[in-house]
């Protein structure tokens, strides 16, 4: 996850690197990894340089230069000003207009997942939300399916409601994100989980997190990575994961990425499994 390799910014566990994003690319690849997941917030998201050619020519060139790629972006953009939530008409149409502007610019730079969190302050608190969402998101699903694009629902709901909400978006253009950290501080089984919507998930970010708290280093909350890896092998996951880890507390970032790289291999039997490090990344 694009800024797991670079100092906190402003204490945040995730926001958009600004003064350092150049710098994750070969840092990550020192660490042998492929992919980035970027991340754009709202604050300052015209700057952002996925959002302006200059900026995407320049994410271009580092990313061939030390051959990381970005296959998806988390648009916290979304969930800090929720289209679905704005009570006045002219105010939803201006975030609609910034969703169509992300899409355009993930197409352009040949991102295939867009990642929209309907979770914390874009949690969906009325069937009025969720239909705002709904047709707002559907209203563009040719436009969408003309970029390749995908849309990711990342969302706290329990696994039979979430499976029955998804279910209304078509499979093709919409699927989920799914958080093994937010499950399991959730205390969801991840076997009940992909029973459920298991084909419908496609993008996977790695954390952990305490039962009812916080994100902590892999291993030490209450996600159960070996039930995790056997559901998503059992409804034969073959997408992406993105390490959205805890950070590092001693300013050794890339050693807390190391670490975190060292402990999924171990869990991920190659005799069962095909996730290698080519799939494993960062999110900015």
């Amino acid at each position: 996850m694009q800024g797991r390799l670079s100092p906190q910014v402003n204490g945040k566990i995730q926001a958009f690197p600004s003064e350092y994003w150049r710098d994750e690319f070969p840092a990550a690849q020192g660490l042998g990894l492929g992919l980035m997941e970027w991340t754009l917030d709202h604050d300052n998201l015209t700057n952002n340089p996925l959002m302006s050619s200059a900026g995407r020519d320049e994410i271009c060139t580092l990313s061939h230069a030390c051959s990381v790629f970005i296959p998806s972006v988390t648009g916290d953009c979304f969930m800090q000003a929720p289209f679905w939530k704005a009570s006045v008409f002219s105010d939803r149409e201006r975030l609609l207009l910034e969703f169509d502007a992300v899409a355009h610019a993930s197409d352009e730079l040949g991102i295939g997942i867009i990642v929209v969190p309907v979770v914390d302050n874009g949690r969906i608190e009325s069937a009025e939300q969720a239909d705002i969402l709904r047709d707002g998101l559907l209203a563009r699903a040719d436009a969408l399916a003309a970029k390749s694009l995908q849309v990711a629902f990342e969302s706290d709901l329990p696994p039979h409601e979430l499976a029955e909400w998804i279910a209304s978006y078509p499979a093709a253009i919409f699927g989920i994100n799914y958080d093994t950290g937010n499950s399991a501080a959730l205390g969801f089984n991840p076997q009940e989980e992909w029973s459920l919507y298991g084909s419908r998930v496609i993008n996977v970010h790695i954390k952990d997190r305490l039962l009812g708290g916080t994100t902590v280093p892999l291993a030490e909350g209450a996600c159960d990575f070996g039930a995790c890896f056997q559901a998503m092998h059992g409804a034969d996951y073959e997408g992406n994961l993105i390490l959205q880890t805890a950070r590092a507390t001693d300013g050794d970032h890339a050693g807390a990425i190391q670490k975190h790289i060292a402990f999924l291999q171990r869990i991920l039997n190659p005799e069962s499994s095909d996730y290698s490090i080519d799939k494993i990344a960062i999110h900015q």
